[in-house]
């Protein structure tokens, strides 16, 4: 079982999330995976990683919201679409 990651990191890793319209376990595993390709192992070395991904989504100027809620709208035919009678 994995230990427990300490609280600042699932804080930074908390507003990645938020930041990308995300869960938590997905944008823990996004800084997860680019940890493991940068050959980060310190939870330190991890926490700054998740920040610098923060700092990179906002400067990238997409609104991740508007994204997901156009993706979500229903589209033409699919408007009265129902999966069980």
């Amino acid at each position: 079982m994995a230990g427990i990651p300490d609280r600042a990191y699932n804080a930074a890793c908390g507003m990645l999330a938020s930041q990308l319209s995300i869960s938590l376990a997905a944008a823990r595993r996004k800084v997860d995976v680019r940890s493991s390709q940068e050959g980060l192992k310190e939870t330190a070395a991890k926490l700054a990683l998740a920040q610098q991904m923060l700092a990179e989504a906002q400067a990238s100027g997409e609104n991740h919201h508007e994204l997901l809620s156009s993706l979500l709208e229903a589209v033409g035919s699919d408007e009265n679409f129902m999966v069980e009678d």
